[in-house]
């Protein structure tokens, strides 16, 4: 038992060095970024400040929705169609 607790702290700490790793990274290239984008004209930045936030809201495929409807209907349509002609 003491042997699974001592692996488990040893994983669990390495896991957390790695997470503090990569968020220091990550906080260093956003902190480069920054200041590379505070160089550029302010339309430049605002765009830079603004293009995670689009990420962030999918834009929906709405041309999809609207094959699926259309199937939908043509299936219908044949199937009244169909009944229709045999009488």
């Amino acid at each position: 038992m003491d042997e699974l607790i001592s692996k488990f702290t040893e994983l669990t700490a390495f896991h957390l060095f790695v997470v503090v790793l990569l968020c220091s990274i990550g906080a260093w290239g956003l902190f480069k970024i920054v200041k590379w984008a505070k160089g550029m004209p302010k339309a430049a930045f605002l765009v830079l400040a603004i293009f995670p936030l689009i990420s962030i809201f999918p834009i929906p495929p709405p041309a999809f929705k609207n094959v699926e409807k259309a199937k939908i209907e043509q299936r219908k349509n044949k199937q009244n169609n169909g009944g229709l002609d045999n009488e």
